[in-house]
């Protein structure tokens, strides 16, 4: 069995290096801190009463000064019981996305439930399996600030200077889009083969609909998103694991892959205090010049009791570094998740 499932992660893991990726939604390093931005079916799959977490992610301050990439994420998610070993997940999230001079925010709130299915379980079974299906629906606005920007007919060449104050000559007659209607669903497969053993996969399309996001009169659809996702946790010792995962996002013609694995060091006591630190790999797929890696993201995550903080930085690896000297992406996430009041409780993976 053990052997089985090491192959299992491996093969998942091998495979997932063999694409390429870059996608136009925002995006978490740390996407396993941000479950219901990864994937509808993740509502309600936790070892709790409810939970609650947040994220932030900073990319390019050192080229963009005080403008930089700045994206912010909260949710809030609980699962009770309506049947022996089946639950119905309910979840809310929010997310604000805020990049460069022109102040391109968009904004997103949604709400989900999922529906989990134990397949297996028991006193006597080998492991306890779970199929989870999800699904979300909200609404999303998307703005910029037009007077930011200059165009050609600003251009003063005479002077090589900008003047802001001329009319630019495009007939921009709004700073924000429609308020649009969006949807997305998802899939999710675990096995638990002991509270530190575990594999997992799942799959989710984003923004089924193609909802309009154009500032202007002509329709924008906003392209669908896919993400397909998988990991598990492999037991050294009973105090020492690696938990290895892998995020393969695609937009339209962009791809992303994010891969990698965070040790964990538990203590094993009563009130738990454990570490993980980690190293993981961010492909994409530069449409001139085929496949980069872009970013190497190293990770430390702290988990006391009913919380748990995390902090990655990422080390940009493309060409880009030549001006941001390496530094990428910072980025730090918060969970908290409420124990359950009975004994009787969901089992979950560490993801």
């Amino acid at each position: 069995m053990k052997n089985t499932f090491t192959l299992c992660i491996t093969l998942f893991l091998g495979l997932s290096f063999c694409q390429t990726a870059f996608a136009q939604d925002p995006r978490f390093a740390q996407f396993y801190a941000a479950p219901l931005q990864l994937n509808p079916a993740m509502t309600g799959v936790f070892e709790g009463q409810f939970r609650m977490a947040a994220n932030y992610r900073e990319l390019y301050s050192s080229v963009l000064g005080n403008q930089p990439f700045r994206t912010i994420a909260a949710s809030f998610d609980t699962r009770h019981e309506v049947s022996r070993g089946n639950y119905f997940g309910f979840g809310a999230q929010l997310l604000s996305d805020a990049a460069g001079l022109s102040n391109f925010t968009r904004q997103t709130g949604n709400i989900g439930a999922s529906f989990m299915k134990q397949l297996n379980g028991g006193r006597y079974a080998s492991s306890e399996q779970y199929l989870i299906a999800g699904a979300q629906i909200g609404a999303g606005q998307q703005s910029l600030n037009w007077n930011k920007l200059w165009f050609s007919s600003q251009y003063d060449e005479a002077n090589a200077a900008i003047r802001f104050d001329d009319p630019n000559g495009e007939g921009f007659l709004q700073n924000t889009s429609n308020v649009y209607a969006d949807f997305n669903a998802g899939v999710l497969w675990y096995a638990l083969f002991d509270d530190n053993q575990s594999i997992y996969f799942g799959g989710a399309i984003h923004h089924l609909n193609t909802p309009n996001v154009s500032f202007l009169e002509q329709s924008n659809p906003l392209p669908r998103r896919w993400v397909a996702h998988g990991g598990g946790e492999i037991p050294f010792t009973r105090q020492l694991s690696i938990l290895p995962a892998v995020a393969i996002m695609g937009q339209n013609k962009a791809m992303s892959t994010t891969a990698g694995a965070n040790f964990r060091y538990t203590n094993r006591e009563w009130r738990e205090l454990a570490l993980r630190a980690g190293a993981w790999g961010h492909v994409v797929n530069r449409l001139d010049n085929g496949v980069t890696f872009d970013a190497l993201t190293f990770t430390a995550i702290l988990e006391m009791e009913r919380w748990n903080l995390g902090f990655s930085y990422d080390v940009t690896m493309s060409n880009l570094a030549l001006a941001n000297n390496g530094r990428g992406a910072f980025e730090v996430s918060l969970m908290y998740i409420q124990p359950a009041k009975t004994r009787v409780r969901m089992s979950c993976p560490n993801f």
